[in-house]
């Protein structure tokens, strides 16, 4: 089969390599959408990650092949795959902090080499694992795979806007429209907040746009704090949600809530030092929080979302701007790691 192998820090080949065999108790997915993640591309771009592996968690297809034992799923079955699920019975799984479990680091979907998601390639295999912990979803009838591979980036933003416990009567501020800004953005609308949204291009406001987003900031002329200040009643925003990678937004972030508001980073993945106004926690009591990746205890709400959002005005198929061919995978990286105005999400679809 013909898959994107990362060989070392940014160099990603188009190669033939084996279509991965199954076991009992796992299943052969033939891929049709894998979305590009922004952690794909921090690996490719850090080398944080041994090579060589394959890429990609963003994922839906077809079951080509079921090993012996496996049961309600059989060839021909439309499916998204999450590359990790929790234990659901460590401390931290009863903490409800999945993605700080042993068993949910370990990834379960590979396309060869080391597991680490495999969607950049033809085939995919799934561990046994990941079928016994419900990480392996049908997909219903007339949803596109391009919806269902959305499954997984929309449980890690709808878990981000389920831990902030928004209110009605609240303001919400999301800085950065890309894909995930918006995906945050338009869930956290979903609990009655007023939401703002901040970015440099007015392009991506008109993206947002098609999610109800009508409060946008146009972060090349305004300025965000006082303009987040302006639509509160003065206070600042009761939450705000940092959806770009890098520190230099944190003291934006931090000046735009409210004394005793939230602000949560959602995008700042990368280990090192940030500098804020230790006052600003204390004196002021804002509360500054992280969310990352998913929560198995939302899948329900979050799958409900997806799948029946597509008929019913969260068609996330709209945020697609880029569609490779698996042959054009190098391409899509880069395109990916070099977000324009006017790009949004991109797919690799094999």
């Amino acid at each position: 089969m013909r898959a994107a192998v990362y060989r070392g820090v940014n160099d990603v080949r188009v190669e033939t390599v084996p279509v991965p065999e199954i076991e009992a108790g796992e299943v052969l997915l033939r891929v049709h959408s894998c979305g590009v993640c922004g952690t794909d591309l921090k690996k490719i771009h850090t080398g944080s990650h041994s090579a060589p592996r394959i890429f990609g968690h963003e994922t839906a297809g077809v079951i080509a092949a079921v090993g012996d034992g496996v049961r309600d799923f059989a060839i021909g079955d439309r499916v998204m795959v999450f590359h990790h699920t929790p234990c659901g019975q460590c401390y931290y799984c009863r903490k409800k902090t999945f993605a700080q479990c042993n068993d949910y680091k370990r990834v379960g979907c590979t396309a060869g080499f080391e597991p680490s998601g495999g969607g950049f390639a033809e085939y995919v295999r799934v561990m046994p694992w990941i079928l016994r912990s419900g990480g392996l979803i049908h997909i219903p009838d007339g949803v596109p795979f391009e919806q269902a591979a959305f499954v997984e980036p929309v449980n890690t933003c709808y878990k981000a806007i389920h831990n902030l416990n928004l209110a009605p009567d609240e303001t919400v501020l999301v800085i950065g429209q890309g894909s995930i800004g918006i995906l945050l953005a338009s869930i956290a609308a979903r609990t009655g907040a007023k939401v703002l949204t901040s970015d440099l291009y007015p392009a991506r406001h008109a993206f947002a746009a098609n999610y109800g987003l009508d409060h946008p900031i146009d972060a090349s002329k305004e300025d965000v704090v006082a303009t987040a200040h302006a639509a509160s009643e003065g206070r600042g925003a009761d939450a705000v949600i940092l959806a770009v990678g890098g520190n230099a937004l944190i003291p934006t972030a931090m000046n735009s809530a409210r004394p005793g508001g939230r602000i949560l980073l959602f995008a700042a993945t990368q280990h090192g030092e940030a500098i804020f106004d230790p006052a600003v926690v204390c004196m002021d009591e804002k509360s500054l929080v992280g969310s990352y990746s998913s929560s198995f205890l939302l899948n329900g709400e979050v799958t409900d979302l997806v799948f029946g959002g597509y008929r019913n005005g969260f068609d996330l198929t709209r945020l697609i701007t880029h569609r490779f061919s698996l042959e054009d995978a190098v391409e899509a990286i880069y395109v990916a790691s070099n977000p324009g105005p006017q790009s949004m999400k991109v797919f690799i679809q094999p």
